[in-house]
């Protein structure tokens, strides 16, 4: 009998820059998106230790962009101090990639595709910011380029608790299970068995 095949995941760390989780200009997200900076370090650790990649797909939006047409205020522009990773994670420049995106997903017009086939990865475990916005169109990007997915609930947030609770309970029992699931930092370790 074929045993199956192990994954090999790549850690997803999404939109935790200097203008996201700044106390000069907090968004309603900001105490919640630093609370999660210490589970995020742990698990960038456990991956660094396996060998694993390392990603910070991260905002980097135009002062134009049609985004900013709603009610979102112009933010972590490209190019600006507000568009770099934040202070406090565990972002290693001559190992892990950071990765502007110009949109919410991680995929769109970023090369992170490609770079993950070419590393062999298999499975996109999601950190970061915002649960319900960018984890989420990140995951199911992911999905439609055939890589499965974990979204880490105790890595990532939402601007509200009651949010995030309500984006996990949706998704934890969907009809991809175990292409998709939600778990734990301390859940991914043994799905990966580490």
């Amino acid at each position: 009998m074929e045993r199956p095949t192990k994954d090999k995941p790549a850690l997803l760390i999404i939109d935790m820059v200097k203008d996201n989780l700044s106390p000069d200009h907090p968004f309603p997200i900001t105490p919640l998106a630093i609370r999660i900076i210490p589970a995020i370090n742990k698990l960038i650790g456990m991956f660094r230790k396996q060998g694993w990649p390392v990603i910070f797909p991260t905002d980097a939006f135009h002062e134009q962009d049609f985004i900013f047409g709603g009610r979102m205020k112009p933010h972590s522009l490209a190019g600006t101090r507000g568009a770099e990773i934040a202070d406090g994670l565990d972002y290693r420049p001559e190992t892990d990639m950071w990765l502007p995106k110009p949109k919410f997903s991680a995929f769109f017009q970023t090369g992170l595709e490609k770079t993950l086939h070419e590393q062999g990865v298999t499975l996109c475990a999601v950190a970061g910011i915002s649960t319900n916005f960018c984890i989420l169109t990140t995951i199911m990007d992911a999905l439609c380029h055939d890589f499965k997915a974990i979204l880490l609930e105790d890595c990532t947030a939402a601007p509200s608790e009651t949010i995030h609770d309500e984006i996990l309970k949706i998704y934890r029992r969907n009809a991809l299970y175990p292409l998709f699931r939600v778990a734990s930092s301390l859940e991914m370790e043994e799905i990966l068995s580490v």
